[in-house]
């Protein structure tokens, strides 16, 4: 049996609003081109490029990005940042509510019953 998701949790509603989303940065560079009898070239002047680094398979890539996407991924990477944030901050979480849930039964609350046994013999 499949499970539907649960369009009601508040963790789905926010993760919808940060759609798009990346992990990678994008950079401003500077670069000569390819022209060879290109008078900014010539003068010493860059053209400017936008460059998404990210990783794909374990190894780092780089892409150019046409100017009107880097909106688009500026976004994304923010939302990126922001869903990396709250995968982080649900581990502790996670843990504190399992602990609620299953008490341990070691640590300083079972050690204390064991020294009162002790002590009554």
């Amino acid at each position: 049996m499949v499970k539907q998701k649960n369009t009601t949790d508040p963790l789905y509603d926010k993760l919808r609003s940060w759609w798009p989303a990346l992990k990678g940065s994008l950079a401003l560079v500077y670069k000569p081109c390819v022209r060879p009898n290109c008078p900014a070239c010539a003068r010493g002047d860059k053209h400017p490029n936008y460059l998404l680094t990210f990783t794909q398979k374990g190894r780092r890539r780089s892409r150019y990005v046409p100017k009107a996407m880097v909106p688009i991924l500026e976004r994304a990477l923010t939302n990126g940042r922001r869903i990396e944030r709250l995968l982080y901050d649900m581990g502790p979480r996670l843990l504190k509510q399992y602990r609620a849930q299953n008490p341990a039964q070691t640590g300083p609350a079972r050690q204390l019953k064991r020294r009162q046994r002790k002590s009554k013999s």
